[in-house]
């Protein structure tokens, strides 16, 4: 395997785990290597060739480190700047669609590279939304908010905001807005 990466930026206590996967020779600890340095900009990317850390699910994915990059580039732009979570029929086929990119590639980046799979990001992404429509639109009722960022149930969009914030929407507008 071979990973690119800038040693300055790396602290040292990264620096005993990267020895350590060298000489267990970890797969486990390896894919952590990779995901803390993919998640936290020390790789360098046009120089990356990733290879071998697959599980055994991805195992001839063909997929690159390049290529995830690029495919995590293209969802976060989907859902951030494009709302892709605001469709409340979208499904992971239609964010592969969106993207053009294979359904399969899209869903081992979820999986692998952000820790997460579809509908756990697309309810982190709705959640946010809905934090800040409770703040900003303090006139617009909880469910007219539902209803903006995506969710058709009041029972998923009340569970989905709780497990995020510990609260209830209502809750959370009353203590948010009391606090400030």
């Amino acid at each position: 395997m071979i990973v690119y990466v800038n040693p300055y930026r790396l602290e040292p206590d990264y620096w005993c785990f990267v020895l350590t996967m060298i000489v267990v020779n970890n797969l486990t600890a390896m894919k952590r290597l990779i995901q803390y340095l993919f998640s936290s900009g020390h790789v360098l990317t046009d120089h990356s060739i990733y290879d071998g850390v697959n599980s055994a699910k991805y195992e001839k994915s063909g997929l690159t480190l390049k290529e995830a990059v690029e495919i995590t580039n293209e969802i976060k732009t989907a859902f951030e700047y494009n709302k892709l979570y605001k469709n409340n029929a979208v499904g992971l086929g239609d964010l592969a669609k969106h993207i053009g990119r294979d359904r399969y590639k899209v869903s081992q980046v979820l999986n692998e590279y952000m820790s997460k799979n579809f509908y756990a990001l697309l309810n982190q992404y709705r959640i946010t939304e809905a934090k800040d429509l409770l703040l900003s639109q303090p006139f617009l009722s909880v469910k007219a908010i539902m209803y903006e960022v995506g969710f058709n149930s009041k029972t998923s969009f009340y569970g989905a905001f709780k497990k995020e914030t510990g609260l209830s929407p209502n809750d959370f507008r009353s203590f948010t807005l009391h606090a400030s």
